[in-house]
């Protein structure tokens, strides 16, 4: 069987949070999409239902249970493909997605059509709970994300998360969890290099340094041809269905962002002054020899007029200020830093601009066993050329920034934006 036929559903059980009725979907369900984003901390999903005639209480499903949102659902799924994993939010309540709004609704006599719009349990949680703690500044922000996520989320990590080297103390505010981890993930560092990213995918939640999931091997091979398989046997399981690369870049919105040069200056409460040191200017060009990259080639900029000295990556072209925090959260004051700004403002913003150097929109016949934040390899045709060569300068490694996993009566897809922070196969 190909990866492209049809999957089977299993279980799709929606149980309303009123009455306790439950009602099996399958039969009328069209379609199924399934989302993940490493920037956004929660899974969400799709339902496309179609109903015909009563179902319960001698009513469609929509007025029956009633449909209010809120509802529980069971949900497993299996790959036409034996080996790969396929979707699963069925093993426990905790596992269940929850219908987070009911859209495109339509009706007749004979029939009513409706999206159900769902959403892991965490998100819910987040939206019901504040974060009030104090945190130590003997702390390391893995060790207070980690908490967070125990404490006020109910929920656990896939994966231990990545330990980032520097340490913050800071007090909740009565800030949701999600708001509170994303301000922590943008101010960890990971030897010397800042950019953390909190998600969700299938297996459960992750807290990731960007440098570290460069790292990973790629998890698959995708081709505009056939791809042979471990018995050297071609394999269309493998060969990008469509793919859109796009190749706009925007040089002013960067240049405003700061994402190659940047400025930076910090008041110090205790010495009542600013602090304006040799590494007040960041580079990003410097700063990527310390990061691991996906491609093997920086694009950087060129000079602006031949009478220039200097190229346009190495002007400042935004401000950053803040403040060096010391003693603020202490009985004694202590005159270490509470999280070094110069450590990871800068280096934090060039690494998020970065990864979107390049991005790619793929479709590839279903593959269950990607998720958010893998590694994969693509090979690319030269078009320009009308060779049929792998393009040196598009093809390589990418990170999938977000997928959908798309199942109906017809077939089954991947569908993913792909993301990098350099062209060029390494």
């Amino acid at each position: 069987m190909s990866a492209s036929d049809p999957s089977r559903y299993e279980e799709i059980l929606i149980e309303s949070s009123e009455s306790r009725e439950s009602v099996d979907l399958r039969p009328g369900v069209q379609s199924v999409d399934y989302y993940e984003d490493i920037f956004r901390p929660y899974v969400t999903a799709k339902i496309l239902v179609t109903s015909s005639g009563p179902v319960i209480n001698g009513k469609g499903i929509y007025q029956g249970l009633p449909l209010k949102g809120g509802e529980r659902v069971s949900l497993r799924i299996k790959q036409s493909v034996d080996g790969l994993p396929g979707l699963d939010f069925s093993q426990t309540p905790d596992d269940y997605l929850y219908v987070s709004g009911i859209s495109n609704y339509i009706s007749d006599s004979t029939s009513e059509t409706f999206i159900l719009n769902l959403c892991s349990k965490v998100a819910i949680t987040n939206e019901t709970t504040r974060v009030t703690k104090r945190y130590p500044t003997s702390q390391n922000i893995s060790g207070s994300v980690e908490q967070i996520v125990k404490e006020y989320l109910n929920v656990s990590f896939a994966e231990a998360p990545h330990q980032t080297e520097n340490k913050y103390g800071f007090i909740g505010n009565m800030r949701k969890p999600f708001t509170v981890i994303r301000w922590l993930a943008s101010k960890g560092v990971d030897s010397e290099t800042a950019g953390f990213v909190f998600y969700q995918t299938k297996e459960g939640m992750h807290f990731k340094s960007l440098n570290k999931m460069i790292e990973q091997k790629p998890k698959a091979l995708y081709s505009e041809t056939m791809v042979a398989d471990g018995k050297g046997e071609q394999n269309e399981d493998f060969k990008i269905s469509t793919y859109y690369l796009d190749k706009n870049q925007n040089v002013i919105e960067k240049l405003k962002l700061g994402a190659y040069s940047s400025m930076r200056y910090y008041f110090d409460f205790h010495r009542a002054a600013f602090t304006r040191e040799q590494e007040g200017v960041y580079l990003h060009k410097d700063h990527i020899k310390k990061t691991n990259t996906l491609g093997s080639q920086d694009p950087g900029l060129p000079k602006v007029n031949s009478t220039d000295v200097k190229p346009l990556d190495e002007y400042p072209t935004r401000i950053m200020s803040g403040f060096i925090d010391r003693g603020t959260l202490e009985d004694k004051v202590d005159t270490t830093k509470n999280a070094d700004p110069f450590q990871y403002q800068s280096q934090a913003l060039y690494r998020y601009a970065d990864m979107f150097t390049q991005k790619v929109e793929m479709t590839v016949p279903m593959n269950t066993s990607l998720k958010a934040g893998d590694i994969i390899e693509c090979d690319f045709r030269q078009t320009a050329t009308g060779k049929e060569e792998s393009d040196p300068i598009e093809s390589g490694l990418y990170m999938i920034k977000q997928l959908r996993h798309h199942f109906d009566k017809e077939g089954s897809y991947t569908a993913m934006m792909l993301i990098r922070d350099t062209v060029g196969k390494k």
